[in-house]
């Protein structure tokens, strides 16, 4: 029986083979922390929900791209999200 250390043993599987979901901020690969809610209600039916992820540095920049337009309808921690029924993952 091989131990974990020897050559030829497989190694567990890995949640480091799916990347952690990152900044939406351009340029930016900081690992995304806030999920921030948004539709265009010239294009989207209301309870249509797009989402963009943001790191703790780029939260408030994003949403006040979006609120400005009317936009941003929540900002909700990474780990809280609950995608509702018919939005885009995150």
């Amino acid at each position: 029986m091989n131990s974990p250390d020897s050559p030829g043993s497989t190694p567990p599987p890995s949640d480091a083979a799916t990347p952690a979901p990152s900044c939406s901020a351009k340029g930016c690969r900081e690992a995304a922390v806030w999920v921030l809610a948004w539709n265009n209600p010239k294009l989207h039916t209301p309870e249509r929900r797009k989402t963009w992820l943001a790191c703790e540095e780029h939260r408030e920049h994003l949403s006040q791209f979006l609120g400005v337009r009317g936009f941003l309808k929540d900002v909700v921690k990474l780990d809280e999200w609950v995608q509702p029924e018919g939005s885009e993952r995150p």
